[in-house]
């Protein structure tokens, strides 16, 4: 991005030219490599959402504000309460080959003004966990936040959460630094790792995404021919050689 010098000798962002606020997220389906990110039922997806989830031992909750959950009538209680939230604005993933529910996922921090959102509340069961399914799950989201003029699309976790950094890094967002002490989750302390993906990024992600989800890069048994990972680091190192250098705070 460019930097400007005013008549003060202050330097300014680039102007945004014929900006426009996006709209708040349309509640609606994604739908795309056989995978349906709908927006979330209780009474369609609550059962199969159940027992994907209890396939878990309850550490896939750890890091969640909520849960585990004593029975289904108590996890059903919560999920009506989620799906009458705007903000979050919850999602369930499913497989559209089978209809089944497993997993949640949720736009948060929905900021049309400064064209803000976030992906979160990311909730994979162990049959969602490493799959195309879930990897598409999250290509559609960003997808349809930068279809609908959002800026920035940011991805947030507990920084103890290794496996939720590690998808971010591996899903093009690149590492912004933590929050200390951010906030307190189930009493404890959390300092909050931030992740992003700008606009400009997105073109070449999305190509690499495209390329990465086409059924030739899958054998008959769903592993993977080509790392995604291996896709992604090239726009990583060449974004953080890019960046800001810390010094230029320090002159």
């Amino acid at each position: 991005m460019g930097v400007y010098i005013n008549e003060f000798g202050q330097p300014l962002g680039e102007i945004v030219e014929n900006w426009q606020a996006p709209p708040f997220p349309p509640h609606v389906l994604l739908a795309a490599w056989d995978c349906r990110v709908e927006p979330l039922n209780p009474a369609a997806h609550g059962e199969s959402l159940w027992q994907a989830f209890a396939e878990d031992s309850g550490a896939l909750w750890t890091y969640l504000t909520s849960g585990p959950f004593a029975d289904q009538a108590a996890f059903g209680v919560w999920l009506a309460h989620a799906a009458a939230q705007r903000d979050p604005q919850y999602y369930a993933i499913v497989d559209a080959a089978t209809g089944r529910a497993l997993g949640l996922a949720a736009y948060l921090r929905i900021e049309p003004k400064a064209a803000s959102i976030e992906v979160g509340w990311l909730h994979f069961s162990p049959a969602l966990q490493g799959t195309r399914l879930a990897t598409a799950a999250m290509v559609l989201m960003m997808q349809n936040a930068f279809a609908l003029g959002y800026r920035r699309y940011e991805w947030k976790c507990n920084a103890l959460n290794a496996p939720s950094c590690r998808a971010a890094l591996r899903l093009g967002f690149q590492f912004e630094g933590i929050f200390r002490q951010a906030t307190l989750s189930k009493g404890r302390n959390r300092d909050t790792a931030w992740f992003s993906v700008l606009d400009g990024e997105w073109p070449a992600l999305s190509a690499v995404f495209a390329s990465w989800l086409a059924e030739e890069n899958f054998t008959a048994d769903g592993q993977q021919r080509v790392a995604l990972s291996s896709l992604t680091q090239q726009g990583a190192a060449e974004a953080a050689a890019s960046s800001l250098p810390e010094s230029q705070f320090l002159a």
